[in-house]
């Protein structure tokens, strides 16, 4: 058997066996990553040959780990009577939430977990958000649109919070337009001291019952 079939075979492996993997937090990212890293890409990378497919399934993986890292921080809230759904679909087209959390008020938060290099400080600029010397703003479009469509399907208002994981920040918190931007060890403390003051009269369980009935899961469960 040639190098090249061990390869072949290791990669085809490597592929159906990650397919296995269970509905939760970062599960869409990850399943888009999977999709993407087919068996000829995989091929590829273990050669050491880079490919579109296979440098946006990395950024995809990132991705997941920074919703993974979100979801095991959320947990604290759970034990405090919050509610907290991952990875939740849209009623239509492909974007998702990465983490939608219910206040024991009601109030709703749609967070978006960023894993960003470490080397270079977030920060805002007339009005727009930085990554060191880059312009990232446009990165925030999804979440606008995620924060819109769900404050829509609920009919309630939602609260749009950027969970920064790596990328330091040199402030507790930033704010471009109405999306709120603080640091991972932050986030939970954020909320609650912002939890308050649902704007709508609706109680948590019945926001929880929505949401689930109209946001579904992506992987089909919870």
């Amino acid at each position: 058997m040639t190098l090249f079939v061990v390869l072949a075979v290791a990669a085809a492996v490597a592929w159906y066996f990650q397919g296995q993997q269970r509905p939760g937090a970062g599960s869409s990212a990850a399943a888009e990553a999977r999709r993407l890293r087919t068996p000829l890409v995989r091929l590829a990378d273990l050669v050491g040959i880079e490919t579109k497919a296979g440098s946006r399934a990395t950024r995809l993986d990132a991705g997941a780990a920074g919703e993974q890292a979100t979801a095991v921080l959320l947990r604290s809230l759970t034990s405090q009577g919050w509610i907290v759904l991952h990875d939740r679909a849209l009623p239509y087209g492909k974007a998702n939430v990465d983490h939608l959390v219910i206040s024991p008020s009601g109030k709703v938060f749609i967070l978006d977990s960023k894993l960003w290099s470490s080397r270079f400080f977030v920060y805002t600029k007339s009005g727009r958000l930085w990554h060191g010397q880059i312009d990232v703003d446009d990165r925030l479009d999804g979440l606008r649109y995620e924060s819109c469509t769900v404050a829509n399907v609920l009919g309630i208002p939602v609260f749009p919070v950027v969970v920064m994981h790596g990328a330091p920040m040199n402030q507790v918190s930033l704010s471009v337009g109405n999306i709120r931007i603080v640091p991972a060890d932050f986030a939970t403390a954020r909320l609650r001291v912002t939890s308050r003051h649902p704007g709508h009269r609706l109680s948590q369980a019945a926001v929880a019952a929505r949401a689930k009935r109209l946001l579904p899961s992506y992987g089909g469960k919870g």
